[in-house]
């Protein structure tokens, strides 16, 4: 349910008074994006990808197979986080409840969002129920 015009000024003025009162706390609750800091280990990653490349190579080049399946596990640990941080980011850039660089956001939360868990795992547990239900009547599995 979105907020009304009245409880989103009062929500601004008292961003405003935290700004004032205590600017530091206030950056601190701020922190970074979920878009910068994705993006931030997505370049790492690539950077450690780059190193295990290298790793990988020096140890097939000298014969060294332990350092070279080093530099292989190196690049595949670096290649998990870049995906992952990626689809985060992805992520991030849909939900429209993320920190901005802007001020403070509202989560959704409370009984809104159960709900919906609950609705979808009870249909869940009917369309099992069927299928069981289903096999017990043809004789078995």
């Amino acid at each position: 349910m979105p907020l009304s015009e009245e409880e989103l000024r009062l929500l601004e003025q008292m961003e405003r008074a935290l700004v004032e009162e205590d600017p530091k706390f206030a950056s601190t609750l701020r922190g970074t994006t979920l878009r910068s800091s994705a993006r931030r280990r997505a370049i790492v990653a690539a950077v450690c990808f780059v190193l295990g490349v290298v790793v990988l190579m020096v140890g097939a080049i000298f014969e060294l197979y332990p350092v070279a399946i080093g530099g292989f596990v190196v690049m595949l640990a670096s290649a998990t986080v870049a995906v992952t941080s990626l689809r985060s980011r992805r992520q991030a850039e849909q939900q429209p409840g993320t920190p901005t660089s802007q001020g403070f956001t509202v989560h959704q939360g409370g009984r809104a969002g159960r709900k919906s868990r609950q609705r979808s795992s009870e249909g869940f547990l009917d369309r099992m129920e069927a299928r069981w239900r289903r096999r017990r009547e043809n004789g078995g599995f």
